[in-house]
């Protein structure tokens, strides 16, 4: 018999060692979890399919009820979706303000992976036309093409994800926290951050079609055809989405693939009301789920605009210090090329890294003359922070321009909303519900001119009092079936009925709303063009008038005056007198009506 060696000894102790810690794995209970709170489609799904189980005995089971609820769902509108959406972010909110903090999954990777590429976008913008960039400011895109950085700076972006708080949405940089708004991305990429919401999902047949027409798989549409496709002249319908998608995929919101979602095609099938949408909160909120996935573990690259976040930390904080803040432009897209990155990039290694600069209001050094964004700032004679910092600002008012003169006596300025607080004296403007922050203490008389004064919606069943912004999104968005849309200087045919008093008319370029105001005397139909807006107003509006019938025809060019809403009686203003035997057999009124811009040089109708 052989009697085993120490070796044999060994080699058999360790093998059970192994066996005991193998079965202790397998035994070991996984962790609980709390469960992560249900999307607003499951809130609606768990209602719908309890009802149509108990309606429909007869039914097959869950996979009939659950194929019923997505039929339903998709068929739904906003309206009445928004019960269930209400629920779930209240669930989610409670989840987020309870559940402990997700240890995030380990990661190997120390740079930065990311599909957003201003180059790629920068190349594009460089072959278009004039007639294409003119459709790309008319969809609100216009800020665009000032852009002027080519590359990210990744070390420096992974830094800001590293403190980027996605619940939040501030960054913890510098010893602060600075919140993150849809303003923030106006003010820095100059998308509108007012409007309606972006929407991306709804009935698919609804863009087979468009799916069809870009190739669109389960991955998404391929930017390489989005390329091809703009290198065409055409600046049409076809040119518009392309272009949207295009920006979306290569800039503003990439996904984590190299391809643009398709889901995008949702709100790309009207092309006509591209401009009113709330684009910069869109960007904010798909930023804020791209990073929350990409902490998760859920994908490799990170998605989102991570230009915006660079550009935001440039601007927010500053590594000269106070005295060498100066006036920029706004939006600050254009006054970041590879020169200014480059050298920006320099001081923060001078200074040892990235966040010792001083965090600095991003407001304080504008170009407070840019008409995109005077209404954004609060015009206030003093400034006082709760740090004891002293910051005098001079206001100039002459005409309707502002000169601000900056005299900065700190060595720091405190961020808005960061340890802040503005105390004003005298009183508010009446209108600052409709969002003018004037107070009263250094111009009395303001209130006479304030371009905030409430505009009434013309529709004789709606009671929306608001500025002539807010109301233009109103009747863009609750009424886009009550009225007709135009572009200035084109010539639009418009017919009124013997019973109707008025036609409201939108302008697709900014939506101002114009009314055709018709009133019957004893000899005819008086007509004429108002504009819905302040009397304060500075733009002015030219209107051009035509009647025909048979050879004969009547013509008016006068210049459209402000109500606040509907006219009520007939002012004093000019009108066209249209004769009866002018009028249709039905009494329908036939008219041609143009309005252009009094500053358009040479503008008219012919």
């Amino acid at each position: 018999m052989k009697v085993p060696s120490d070796g044999d000894v060994m080699m058999a102790k360790r093998k059970a060692e192994e066996h005991i810690e193998s079965e202790g794995k397998r035994k070991k209970k996984k962790k609980l979890v709390t469960p992560r709170p249900a999307c607003s489609w499951v809130h609606f799904s768990r209602e719908f399919i309890k009802e149509y189980s108990a309606s429909h005995p007869e039914s097959s089971g869950l996979k009939a009820a659950t194929k019923a609820a997505s039929d339903a769902w998709k068929s739904m509108s906003l309206e009445e979706k928004a019960t269930y959406t209400r629920r779930a972010r209240e669930v989610w909110d409670n989840y987020l303000s309870t559940a402990p903090a997700r240890a995030p999954k380990p990661r190997k990777q120390t740079k930065l992976v990311t599909r957003c590429s201003p180059g790629r976008l920068f190349n594009v913008l460089q072959h278009l036309t004039t007639e294409q960039k003119d459709a790309v400011k008319s969809m609100g895109f216009g800020s665009l093409l000032g852009l002027r950085c080519r590359t990210l700076r990744r070390s420096l972006c992974l830094w800001l994800l590293q403190r980027f708080n996605t619940s939040g949405r501030s960054l913890e940089i510098c010893g602060k926290r600075i919140p993150i708004s849809p303003k923030d991305v106006e003010f820095v990429m100059g998308l509108a951050a007012s409007g309606k919401d972006v929407v991306n999902s709804g009935p698919d047949d609804l863009i087979a079609d468009l799916r069809r027409s870009y190739n669109a798989t389960n991955r998404g549409i391929s930017v390489r055809l989005l390329e091809e496709r703009l290198k065409a002249p055409e600046a049409g319908e076809e040119f518009k989405r392309s272009f949207v998608l295009y920006a979306l995929g290569t800039l503003l919101s990439p996904t984590a693939r190299l391809d643009v979602s398709p889901s995008f095609l949702h709100f790309l099938i009207n092309i006509d009301v591209i401009h009113q949408y709330n684009w910069g909160n869109f960007l904010l909120d798909r930023l804020v789920r791209e990073v929350s996935r990409f902490r998760q573990g859920k994908q490799r690259a990170v998605g989102g605009c991570l230009l915006f976040l660079q550009l935001f930390y440039y601007e927010s904080v500053s590594v000269d210090g106070p005295a060498a803040l100066v006036p920029t432009p706004v939006p600050c897209l254009s006054s970041w090329g590879e020169e200014e990155i480059t050298e920006r990039e320099k001081r923060e290694r001078d200074l040892g890294g990235y966040g010792f600069g001083e965090v600095i209001c991003k407001y304080s050094c504008t170009n407070m003359e840019s008409s995109e964004y005077r209404n954004h700032i609060d015009v206030s004679p003093t400034l006082k922070t709760s740090t004891g910092v002293a910051h005098g600002s001079v206001f100039e008012q002459e005409g309707d321009k502002i000169k601000v003169a900056n005299n900065l006596m700190t060595s720091s300025i405190a961020c808005r909303g960061i340890d802040a607080t503005a105390e004003s004296t005298g009183k508010p403007c009446r209108n600052k519900e409709y969002g003018c922050n004037v107070t009263l203490d250094y111009n009395n008389d303001h209130e006479e001119t304030c371009i905030f004064s409430p505009c009434a919606c013309p529709l004789p069943n709606c009671n929306f009092t608001g500025s002539s912004e807010q109301l233009s999104l109103h009747f863009s968005s609750k009424h886009w079936d009550s009225g007709r849309r135009f572009r200035y200087n084109n010539p639009l045919s418009v017919s009124l009925g013997i019973n109707e008093q008025f036609l409201v008319l939108q302008a697709e370029e900014d939506g101002i709303l114009f009314l055709l105001n018709k009133s019957i005397e004893s000899i005819g139909n008086m007509i004429m063009v108002t504009c819905i807006g302040p009397s304060s107003s500075k733009e002015k509006f030219l209107y051009d008038l035509v009647a025909g019938r048979g050879v004969s025809s009547l013509r008016l060019k006068s210049l459209a005056e402000y109500f606040p809403g509907r006219v009520e009686g007939f002012p004093p203003i000019d009108f066209l007198l249209i004769p009866f035997r002018f009028l249709g057999y039905s009494g329908q009124l036939e008219l041609e009506v143009c309005i252009w811009n009094s500053k358009e040089s040479g503008a008219g109708c012919s």
